[in-house]
This record gives structure tokens, C-alpha cells and sequence, in this order.
């Protein structure tokens, strides 16, 4: 969702138009209403591989959704259609298709969704956030590498307004730690086992990003372990303003996901990524490859979190500023903080039927990669 919103963003001077399409009871019903952008409900969903009947439904739903979506896009006729993943795009998108409108499409994972697998066979182009995704899609030569779109108030954080709201210290070396907006239990209570370690590092500040169904079971076992070391271990349900807890730390542990890693690579971070076990074709691990390859981060697989390896690695590159300044730097070279641009403007050359550069080389000065 928050790709899409920073992608409709850069639609919102006049005499542009955008119009977000969701499922009426997902997150997205309250959110993009709210950012400011007109959003219309469209019933889909996927299919349980567990109770194979509901391919039947899941199905049927789609294509009620599709013959809706079609009667939609015949009164307001749009210039261009942007599909960015799940399972509302295939509706959305074949409708499209059926009426000659221009199709675009944006992958942010490393392993391509059903949706974008299914429709990268019509769409004019497909921005990718990792080159190794062109593989996968049925027209690798119609591919992008745009990278992956990050907010505008992540990008605009800034260290010292971070570590004022979050009341931190300036000399203080800031462990931020996260598993995405509902947490993870196990890196939570992984984390939490290296408590005594961690405190004994002088002037380490710890905030831990619980996710809300999570904070309470945290607080309760920091205190059973000692406390939070006279507040020093930071304990908080859930951040608005993550660029500015970002911008803060010297270091992140989080999981793999892509929203992660384009705010972590855009804003320059060092980083431990502990990637989700249960993905779909483990593509968290995939998503991280490429920070590893660089040097910008270390991988720690979820059934290691309560080895000895996770405390060594967290633990070792907190006691080494240097090291975290090498992996900075590897991480800002990887990052695209233009990619929501790159994405929009291959929409608007989709939209005016003008050629397309389809690349996918990261070869510096070409205004689409």
C-alpha cells in the first residue's frame, strides 16, 4: 500500500487525477482516504491452499470484481492503470487490458506475486525493485529496475529530530529494533534474550519496536529480566514516524520485507535481517541477498535467533563503528530514494503511448534506472 501511496503522490498537482483501488476491508479503506486520495472498495482475495474449495470462490469473486471494475474504468476511462500486487490488481488489471488502457506494473519483492505473474503478460512495462525479478515475468525485455518506492516523510527524517523525539541521547549508539507493523514474536523475544549483553555495551540505547499485539508480553518479560536499565531499552508498540527512528539508530534489526529494506538502503543503514520464515517462496531471504552480496547487511535465518550467532553479530557490529560506517555506505549505493519518480514516470509514458526504455542495467545517467 505505502508504495502505491507515495507513487499516487507524485500524481497529486492538477490537472492529474488518481483513484486508489483496494479491498473495502483492508487497511487501505482507512488509510488512503486519509492521505487524501479518492479510494474505491473492490472485493478479492486469494485461496486457501488448505481448503482447496476456495479456488472455486476466490475465483468467482475476481471475476465478479473484473465485470465491475470494467464498467468503471468505461465511465471514467483512465489514461493509465498502475498495478502494484495483490490480489486487487488482477481485477483491476484484466479490466484494463479488456479496454485498451495502458497497464503498469510494479514488483517489490525479489520473487514476483500472483497478481504481477499474472499480468506482467499485457502490461507495456514492470518496474522491479531487484533485476533478478525479470526472470519470472512473463516479458523480462518490458522490465525496469526503478527500485523501490519509499515515502516522502521517511526520506525527509533526520538524526537529530529522530533522536529528540524518541528521547535519546546524542553520543548514544541507538539499536533500532522492529518486525514490521504486527511484530515478530520470535525476533521479539530473541532480542530480548540478549538484554544483559546489549546493556553491557556503555551507552547503548536500545528501542524496540514491538508491534501492538505484542507490547504488553514484551514489557512484562523486560522487567521479569532486570528492567529496562534505567531507560535505556526503549519499549514501544508502534511507530507513525519510522523514518525518524531510522534516521536515529546506528543499527537495525528487522525482517526482510521489502518496505523495510527500500527505507533502510534509501535512508543508508546498517543492518541485521532476520527474514520471515513463513514468506511465500522465502522471499524475505531473497530480498536481502542483495544487501548481504554488498556488504550493507548480515543475514541471521529465524531458526538462528537463539543460537549464539544472532548475540555475536548484533553484539560485534554495535562495539564496531567502523564496520557499521563500511555497511552504511554499501547500503546507500544500493538504495533508490527517486524510485516512486522512476515508477510514475513510466506511467506517464504508458499513459502518452510514448517507447518505454525497458532496462534493467543500473547504468548511471539513465533517467528511468
Amino acid at each position: 500500500m505505502y508504495p502505491a501511496l507515495t507513487v499516487a503522490d507524485r500524481f497529486a498537482d492538477a490537472p492529474d487525477e488518481v483513484l486508489f483501488v483496494g479491498t473495502p476491508n483492508g487497511l487501505e479503506a482507512r488509510l488512503v482516504p486519509e492521505a487524501g486520495v479518492a479510494f474505491r472498495g473492490l472485493a478479492a482475495a486469494g485461496f486457501d491452499r488448505a481448503r482447496p474449495w476456495t479456488l472455486v470462490t476466490s475465483t468467482l469473486r475476481i471475476a465478479a470484481s473484473t465485470v465491475r471494475a470494467w464498467a468503471w474504468l468505461g465511465k471514467t476511462r483512465p489514461d493509465v492503470v498502475i498495478g502494484f500486487g495483490g490480489y486487487v490488481s488482477i481485477p483491476v488489471g484484466l479490466a484494463a487490458v479488456v479496454r485498451g488502457v495502458p497497464l503498469v506494473l510494479h514488483e517489490q519483492n525479489s520473487v514476483p506475486g500472483l497478481a504481477n505473474e499474472v499480468l506482467s503478460r499485457w502490461a507495456r512495462a514492470v518496474g522491479v525493485t531487484y533485476e533478478e525479478s525479470a526472470a519470472a515475468l512473463a516479458h523480462p525485455e518490458r522490465v525496469v529496475l526503478t527500485g523501490n518506492p519509499v515515502r516522502p516523510a521517511v526520506l525527509a527524517a533526520s538524526r537529530e529530530r529522530g533522536r529528540a523525539a524518541l528521547d535519546l541521547p546524542d553520543d548514544a549508539t541507538v539499536l533500532l529494533v522492529f518486525g514490521g507493523s504486527r511484530g515478530a514474536r520470535h525476533l521479539n523475544s530473541a532480542i530480548l534474550g540478549l538484554r544483559s549483553r546489549l546493556l553491557a555495551i556503555p551507552g547503548l540505547q536500545v528501542v524496540h519496536v514491538t508491534g501492538v499485539a505484542e507490547v504488553d508480553a514484551v514489557r512484562a518479560a523486560l522487567q521479569t529480566a532486570g528492567g529496562d536499565g534505567g531507560g535505556r531499552w526503549k519499549v514501544i508498540d508502534y511507530l507513525d514516524d519510522m523514518g525518524s527512528a531510522l534516521m536515529a539508530c546506528d543499527l537495525v534489526v528487522a525482517r526482510a520485507g521489502a518496505t523495510s529494506i527500500a527505507e533502510i538502503t534509501a535512508l543508508g543503514l546498517p543492518a541485521v535481517l532476520v527474514p520471515y520464515p513463513y514468506a511465500t517462496d522465502d522471499h524475505q531471504t531473497k530480498n536481502a541477498t542483495a544487501m548481504v552480496t554488498h556488504g550493507a547487511a548480515q543475514l541471521v535465518a529465524d531458526s538462528e535467533l537463539d543460537g549464539e550467532r544472532f548475540g555475536d553479530i548484533v553484539a560485534g557490529l554495535l562495539s564496531d563503528a567502523q564496520r557499521r560506517a563500511s555497511m552504511a555506505a554499501a547500503s546507500r549505493a544500493l538504495g533508490r530514494p527517486d524510485a516512486a519518480d522512476r515508477v510514475a514516470e513510466l506511467a506517464r509514458q504508458a499513459a502518452g503511448q510514448a517507447p518505454i526504455a525497458h532496462r534493467t542495467d543500473a547504468s548511471e545517467g539513465d533517467p528511468l534506472v
